[in-house]
């Protein structure tokens, strides 16, 4: 019941020649976007699957997708943006305005490409809601050294996952959205998605620094590095970096391969 033909409608007025394709299954739709990228397809696409068997997350943790109970979806499409960085803060953004554009359901962003929401009831404490996967690369018919093929794959958990024994417990959209399915919340998601991603091509991720901030969910907070530095984050400089002040003084943390955490 996936509304392809009214996303295509919505999508290629922004993205000319932009296809909208739904699989029932696939290892994962990052893999084959890039898949196709490495062989010169470099058409814009939004590829979605109903069920992932090799999902993939940052720092290669899977992530995996079965019917009905998560959306996991890939666009690609080449883009040229001045610089870089920034991009999966402003994917993030995207995704927690599109689903709580209010702020009443308290979606936040962990720094650089989770959502995260608070545990409703007892539980308490943080509940990753949906996460964000980045990858581009040059491709046979990319002919500039400034614009690549980029890959945004998204995975939002529809149902409450049973996924024991995470740092941050998985939580599911339909806790905070009882109504909510994986082709509707798609529907939410995907225009908002395109446009900002377009949006940073042009202006990066400097205009989208305060809204960021508004919703960043270590602001503030004692957190902890993989490399055992400790400090206070500190909220998002103008290209994305994480400001941590530590013992050292005010550092900004570049890396999404380090890994930050609440103490």
């Amino acid at each position: 019941m996936w509304p392809a033909e009214d996303l295509w409608q919505a999508l290629v007025a922004w993205q000319p020649g932009l296809t909208v394709e739904v699989l029932p299954q696939i290892d994962s739709t990052n893999t084959e976007l890039m898949r196709r990228a490495r062989a010169g397809q470099n058409e814009s696409v939004l590829l979605v699957a109903e069920t992932q068997t090799a999902g993939r997350g940052r720092l290669g943790r899977a992530w995996h997708g079965q019917a009905g109970d998560a959306l996991t979806f890939s666009l690609g499409l080449p883009l040229r943006p001045r610089d870089w960085s920034g991009l999966s803060l402003a994917v993030g953004l995207s995704l927690a305005q599109s689903l709580d554009p209010d702020g009443v359901l308290d979606v936040r962003l962990k720094w650089p490409n989770d959502l995260w929401v608070a545990q409703p009831g007892p539980s308490r404490g943080w509940g990753k809601l949906a996460g964000v996967l980045i990858e581009t690369a040059l491709g046979a018919s990319v002919d500039s050294e400034h614009s690549r093929y980029c890959v945004v794959g998204v995975g939002i958990n529809i149902a409450p996952p049973q996924a024991p024994g995470l740092s941050t417990p998985a939580l599911g959209w339909q806790q905070l959205s009882p109504r909510a399915s994986a082709p509707s919340t798609l529907t939410q998601v995907a225009l908002p998605l395109l446009q900002t991603l377009l949006a940073f091509e042009r202006d990066g991720f400097a205009p989208l620094q305060t809204q960021f901030n508004d919703r960043d969910a270590l602001r503030d907070c004692p957190v902890s590095l993989s490399d055992g530095r400790v400090g206070i984050a500190r909220g998002v400089d103008f290209d994305g970096a994480l400001r941590v002040e530590t013992a050292q003084g005010s550092e900004r943390i570049t890396s999404a391969e380090v890994s930050v955490r609440p103490q």
